[in-house]
């Protein structure tokens, strides 16, 4: 994980094997991020939608559906009004009073009204023209467990190896969990003791509290409870033993992170290193080449197969194409392999532009039975340490692979295309015959200007072989007019028509056109 601060912004990128996988964006003046709590005010309720939208203080209203209430919506709203009014003795549910719950074909107008104050959380960020989508399923996640009050089910991740290893879990957690609330045992739990559990239980019910002694007196909208920040709530979320290391360039996020570490992994002390390079860390761990190469219309890959990306407004399309490097021998075989190496990129690119809903993919045609059943094999397998929920379809007769995923954020996009810097985006430039004539003019201006300075001329690598070219060459005529020498010097990054001149403390001499 490599973590860029600008102080304004924090940037993340995760590499798998070296390849950019996921990159994350957080603004300082992020309003929320999802897992946030508020206390919301019912603005209307749309009977045919079946849903509410709700005023949490964004600019547009978040929506809540009716299948997003949960069957114990009744019950955590009368629990939250007497928060609200400061009865609640403590925050524990103990002697909570359960309300009857609600069936799933209800109607929203049967359980929500107008004006009413509701208690949920940030399921999805804003979308296009989509406000936030909102949850009355509060659940409260640490690095182990996740908490949900009013409930009283132990759900155990089935992610964990063994059943012997799922069913002690089940136990231990049954025996430590607060009363009426549920608890998910997340895959990181595996192999964890009474102790460690035991303690963040313990720290999740602190910030249930937070959330009850924040709701006292509250007026809508209101934020009750902050999700961790997108850097440590990562690294809550994917830190395994497969992380090598954590790389962050800003020394008090540095520390920030190394605090968090010792708390979830004390016996990785050194995971968390500081960048102290002057060269920018996304440079320096070739995040910037891999953003600037992934994020095109087109995707190349090594064998010079490439994959094409095209977005509308029902779904995504994918076009796989073999390039001009596919062997004339053996087709077969080597559509598979093209295709097979098409369905990892794939799921690298879904993954790392955070593509969301339907998603359809013509690889190249295949007609073993054996090779399509491979490529969706190998498609599900590259899919595994994606944590959007996904579901990928076999083949259609086709050709095609669908494949939807969840949509939690909006879809990454960044624009690698640059405006050119020779033309500034018009399309045209000086003509480059007259180059020579501009470059000459202006050094004849400062040879007079400046009769003692030494003088040093940065150009284009053909611009400077040009005027080196030949007895005698430009430079030598300039000094036998001048009496002179002027150094030549050929710089990569200039563009072909832009020249510089600078004195002997490489200051650039400016000419005023």
């Amino acid at each position: 994980m490599i973590v860029s601060s600008t102080g304004k912004e924090v940037e993340v990128a995760l590499l798998e094997d070296g390849k950019l996988v996921e990159i994350h964006r957080q603004r300082s003046t992020d309003q929320f991020t999802v897992g946030d709590v508020f206390l919301g005010r019912v603005k209307r309720v749309t009977a045919p939608l079946n849903a509410a939208f709700v005023d949490i203080g964004h600019k547009k209203d978040a929506f809540l559906h009716y299948t997003d209430l949960g069957p114990k919506v009744r019950t955590l709203q009368a629990y939250s009004e007497l928060a609200i009014k400061g009865k609640l003795p403590n925050a524990t549910l103990d002697k909570a009073k359960y309300e009857p719950e609600i069936v799933k074909t209800g109607k929203i107008d049967e359980v929500i009204s107008k004006k009413q104050v509701v208690l949920a959380q940030v399921l999805k960020e804003p979308i296009s023209t989509k406000g936030p989508r909102l949850s009355c399923e509060i659940t409260i996640p640490g690095r182990y467990l996740v908490i949900t009050p009013f409930s009283e089910t132990v759900a155990v991740s089935k992610k964990i190896s063994t059943s012997e290893e799922r069913k002690r879990l089940q136990l231990l957690v049954e025996s430590i969990r607060p009363a009426n609330f549920g608890v998910i045992v997340r895959t990181a739990a595996e192999g964890r003791g009474v102790g460690e559990l035991l303690e963040e239980i313990n720290t999740l019910m602190d910030k249930w509290k937070t959330i009850v002694e924040n709701a006292k007196g509250a007026t809508p909208p209101a934020k009750l409870l902050s999700e961790v920040d997108k850097t440590t709530g990562l690294l809550r979320d994917l830190l395994t033993p497969d992380f090598t290391k954590v790389v962050v360039d800003d020394k008090d996020l540095f520390e920030t992170i190394q605090d968090y570490i010792k708390d979830i992994a004390k016996d990785r002390p050194n995971l968390v290193q500081y960048h102290k390079s002057s060269k920018p860390i996304f440079d320096a761990h070739g995040v910037t080449k891999q953003i600037k190469s992934s994020f095109g219309k087109t995707a190349t890959m090594p064998s010079g197969a490439y994959i094409v990306i095209e977005h509308t407004e029902a779904m995504h399309t994918i076009d796989v194409n073999s390039g001009n490097k596919m062997p004339s021998q053996n087709q077969t075989e080597a559509v598979l392999k093209i295709n097979l190496e098409s369905a990892e990129e794939i799921a690298r690119q879904m993954r790392l532009r955070d593509i969301g809903g339907i998603i359809v993919i013509d690889f190249i045609d295949m007609r073993d039975a054996e090779h399509r059943k491979q490529l969706v094999t190998t498609m599900r397998n590259a899919m595994k340490n994606d944590r959007a929920q996904h579901t990928v379809l076999p083949l259609s007769k086709f050709g095609l692979m669908q494949i939807t995923r969840q949509r939690v954020r909006p879809e990454v996009k960044i624009t690698t295309a640059e405006k050119c810097p020779t033309c500034n985006g018009t399309g045209k430039v000086n003509a480059t015959i007259l180059l020579t004539d501009e470059i000459e003019r202006d050094l004849n201006f400062i040879m007079d200007a400046r009769p003692k300075a030494k003088l040093k001329l940065k150009v284009h690598p053909y611009i400077s072989a040009f005027l080196k070219r030949g007895l005698p060459s430009a430079q030598m005529k300039w000094y036998m007019k001048h009496y002179r020498w002027l150094d030549i010097q050929s710089d990569n990054d200039f563009p072909i028509t832009t020249f510089k001149f600078f004195d002997g403390k490489d200051d650039e001499i400016k000419l005023k056109n």
